[in-house]
């Protein structure tokens, strides 16, 4: 209980900072919201700073921060310049995608990573270790958004199999075809979020096999004469549990952040294209939000983490 409640202070405590600079950092970048409006000559000064006063920027920036960080203890996010919607509700009606596709895409990864990644630590320097090897090399490689216009120009355009963008058909679908019109729709961002994610993570797996294997207490156990499925179960995967689970909390910001170009590219309203948009409008309010709701998700994907850690290994502190 205590750890739990350190935990929750910790990130409380993380959160004000993250608010503080980000809070800093947006407002000291170059150009502001009002920026095309100010090289307008149609634009008078008096409108200018009518438009500065509705949207709260003519007050000093302590004063601005105070209101939002009192806002945003309630959970309001404040107003989107841009359209004039409630950031929290657009935010809650794009997140949910968002987080699915990157769920399902990083689990996939996950599993995938793993089996290759062992399969090619017990294949040792022979045919299917590099084979893996060159797949998790060309997956490093390859940029998402690279790969994500081959993918459309092959299985969309030219062959005409899966949809260009989008999350949905023209044609309105009712019951179970408009989830599997949507997982239709799916198929590409998702298969380009896997095979960007597999890369660094089947060498991570490999690397951490490979050690287990070198190992004096795998050689003891080998000696002993048990069996290759006992020594997977009882000595292989207890020792990567804890460094893949580390591994698999330091990922939860790509959640959010790894989204911003491929909802961009396939035209999928989620979180990242949202942000993309604020951004190049410079939507504080909506930045500032995507921003904090990003990093309550990294902390709370870490906080997890380290209680699943302490629940594999109680003796870690």
């Amino acid at each position: 209980m205590k750890t739990l409640l350190f935990k929750l202070s910790y990130i409380a405590l993380m959160l004000l900072l993250i608010s503080v600079i980000s809070f800093g950092a947006i407002h000291a970048a170059p150009n502001s919201f009002l920026a095309a409006g100010e090289l307008n000559p149609n634009m008078t000064p008096e409108t200018i700073a009518q438009l500065k006063a509705i949207y709260g920027l003519d007050q000093p920036l302590l004063d601005q921060y105070i209101d939002w960080i009192i806002n945003l203890a309630t959970l309001h996010f404040g107003v989107s310049f841009v359209s004039g919607a409630d950031v929290s509700s657009e935010i809650l009606k794009r997140l949910p995608i968002t987080l699915s596709i990157n769920i399902i895409s990083m689990l996939v990864a996950f599993v995938l990573s793993i089996y290759l990644g062992i399969k090619a630590a017990l294949h040792f320097q022979h045919r299917s270790d590099y084979a893996i090897r060159q797949l998790s090399l060309l997956s490093f490689a390859m940029p998402s958004f690279y790969l994500a216009l081959l993918l459309i120009l092959l299985f969309s355009i030219e062959l005409s199999w899966l949809p260009i963008a989008g999350l949905h058909s023209i044609e309105p679908k009712e019951g179970m075809a408009y989830y599997t019109d949507m997982a239709w729709h799916l198929i590409l961002p998702v298969g380009v979020m896997i095979f960007g994610s597999l890369g660094s993570m089947i060498i991570y797996v490999r690397s951490l096999t490979l050690e287990i294997l070198k190992s004096d207490y795998y050689f003891f156990a080998r000696t002993r004469g048990l069996s290759s499925r006992q020594l997977f179960r009882y000595y292989i995967i207890p020792n990567l549990l804890p460094p893949i689970v580390t591994l698999l909390g330091l990922s939860i910001p790509g959640l959010i952040g790894g989204s911003v170009i491929l909802e961009s590219i396939f035209g999928i309203e989620g979180m990242g294209q949202l942000f993309y948009f604020s951004a190049m409008s410079r939507d504080y309010p909506v930045i500032m939000g995507i921003l904090m709701i990003t990093s309550f998700l990294t902390l709370t994907g870490n906080m997890i983490a380290d209680l699943v850690l302490l629940k594999i290994n109680p003796f870690m502190k």
